[in-house]
């Protein structure tokens, strides 16, 4: 909330203490009761940062986006965007069998409990307690047996004349609305890392295959050295580079095989289930899935459509209704007290509901601080500080949020032109190659150009697929940071929601996962 809005709430929550002072107490009690009085300021939204909604357009989303591939289609998962159906399987089990999923919910249901449990103090509180006893007197050597028994039900209720209550339960329902926010968070990222460890391994495929079939050519490349060797036409030169050429890349093919391995241990992990219990066979390398376009939409729009903006938003309504709960601490509390029961003797059912021994009582309490050292000040104080720290962490989330939109954005348009340049240097290497190794054959030319043709085909071919892959984790990345289709009107309802209604919501989050 911007100072001069926060100023007014204040000025606004001190003119509620003068008008509910202590000499209009017994007046307002009345009134109160029919009406309500909740003190504290009513929540406005936090202003975003300058700029944040009147931007026009992103940054980095300049002309080149028309060139982009179709966008995916708005209806459908996100994910579907990459065209394989694959990945439709590994997100429902990473949907079902995620452990920082299943955190999520659990902390969302105990928000939801925290709800109810606010919404509670509404409700008189019921008791009752019984009691029955037999006991032997003596008295002039003769004993007696005496039945006694009592009973008594009583209730209590505190109206909630300053709003303490009604602000306690709006915060509570404010973090409940954070915390489903912040499943969708969870929910989210575990979708994009499922989807871009998949794209990376299908990567990795592809440098596996490429590595495959260059150490298939640096083997013949070998022989064809050998033989010029027995021939006389080559030197012993020529087949140790050969070999040393054609070990080094079995060394990188090694090592891609590694990276691809610890890849799929983390894909099993995000999908609940153990490395080992996991495995991902390669596919074609020809299959990989395209690089689709992501309209990245309205700036304005990114408010309403990354949970973690939204989550942080509502925790400063949360912490803005906890300073009406301070100020309530300033005022009385009027307690109402009902009992009634019985008292006698003997065990019978009759003698239990007999009217001599019936009692009954009704009263009133009125108890408040006359001083307390400055605890509720202090009190005060500090839910205004944490007003001020939630409206900070949620500007400053806007800003985070309008930052890796303009990274990847800017990253998915570099690394296209990356690749392009990349598969016309690979493309250009691999003639480069032909040509050097047919001058080879012919005595026209030195097995050191053969080699630094070949080093220098399979260095651009890999840098294309690598290209292609940051490519991938700058698109997934995008979709992130854009929200992924999420929107605050999946949120659950607001305070007013009635437990029945916080129940579905908990049903229909169950449900989704």
């Amino acid at each position: 909330m911007p100072t001069f809005e926060l100023q007014t709430a204040r000025r606004r929550a001190r003119g509620r203490r003068r008008i509910c002072g202590p000499s209009l107490w017994p007046g307002l009690a009345a009134a109160c009761l029919l009406a309500g009085c909740a003190v504290g300021p009513d929540y406005v939204r936090p202003a975003a940062p300058d700029g944040a909604a009147s931007q026009a357009a992103f940054k980095e989303d300049g002309a080149w986006r028309t060139a982009m591939p179709s966008a995916p289609d708005p209806d459908q998962p996100w994910w579907r965007a990459y065209g394989d159906s694959r990945l439709d399987t590994l997100i429902e089990q990473a949907n079902a069998a995620n452990q920082t999923l299943a955190q999520a919910q659990a902390q969302y249901r105990a928000a939801q409990a925290l709800v109810q449990g606010a919404q509670a103090a509404y409700y008189p509180v019921v008791g009752a307690s019984a009691s029955a006893q037999r006991a032997r007197t003596v008295s002039g050597g003769r004993s007696t047996l005496a039945d006694g028994h009592a009973w008594s039900i009583n209730a209590s209720w505190e109206p909630d004349f300053w709003g303490s209550v009604s602000r306690g339960v709006e915060s509570a329902a404010d973090t409940a609305q954070a915390s489903a926010a912040d499943l969708a968070a969870a929910r989210l990222a575990v979708q994009a890392s499922v989807v871009n460890d998949y794209l990376q391994l299908r990567i990795l495929d592809r440098q596996q295959a490429l590595y495959a079939r260059t150490i298939e050519a640096y083997g013949k490349s070998l022989q064809l050295a050998q033989a010029q060797f027995r021939a006389g036409v080559a030197t012993q030169a020529d087949v140790s580079l050969a070999e040393s050429t054609l070990a080094a890349t079995q060394a990188q093919a090694i090592d891609v095989d590694l990276t691809r391995r610890q890849l799929e241990h983390a894909l099993a992990v995000l999908l609940g289930r153990t490395p080992s219990d996991f495995t991902l066979a390669a596919n074609d390398p020809a299959e990989l899935p395209a690089l689709p376009g992501v309209p990245s939409g309205l700036p304005s729009q990114l408010l309403e459509r990354r949970p973690d903006i939204a989550g942080a938003e509502r925790r400063v309504a949360a912490a803005n209704a906890q300073i009406g709960v301070a100020q309530a601490a300033f005022y009385p509390n009027l307690t109402l007290n009902a009992s009634g029961g019985n008292t006698g003797v003997g065990l019978g059912l009759a003698s239990w509901t007999a009217a001599p021994g019936k009692v009954w009582a009704l009263g009133l309490a009125l108890a408040g601080s006359l001083f307390d050292g400055g605890a509720r000040s202090a009190g005060l104080a500090r839910a205004r500080a944490n007003f001020d720290v939630a409206a900070a962490t949620y500007r400053q989330t806007v800003l985070n949020g309008f930052q890796e939109v303009e990274d990847n954005l800017a990253a998915v348009h570099a690394l296209r032109q990356e690749y392009d340049a990349d598969r016309r240097a690979f493309l250009a290497a691999r003639r480069a190659e032909s040509v050097t190794l047919s001058q080879y054959r012919a005595g026209t030319a030195t097995y050191t150009s053969v080699i630094t043709a070949q080093a220098l085909a399979l260095t651009n071919e890999r840098n294309s697929l690598q290209a292609q892959g940051r490519a991938f984790a700058a698109s997934v990345a995008l979709v992130k940071a854009l929200g992924g289709g999420w929107t605050t009107g999946q949120l659950p309802e607001d305070s007013a929601a009635s437990r029945q209604e916080i129940a579905a919501d908990s049903k229909d989050i169950h449900h989704e996962n």
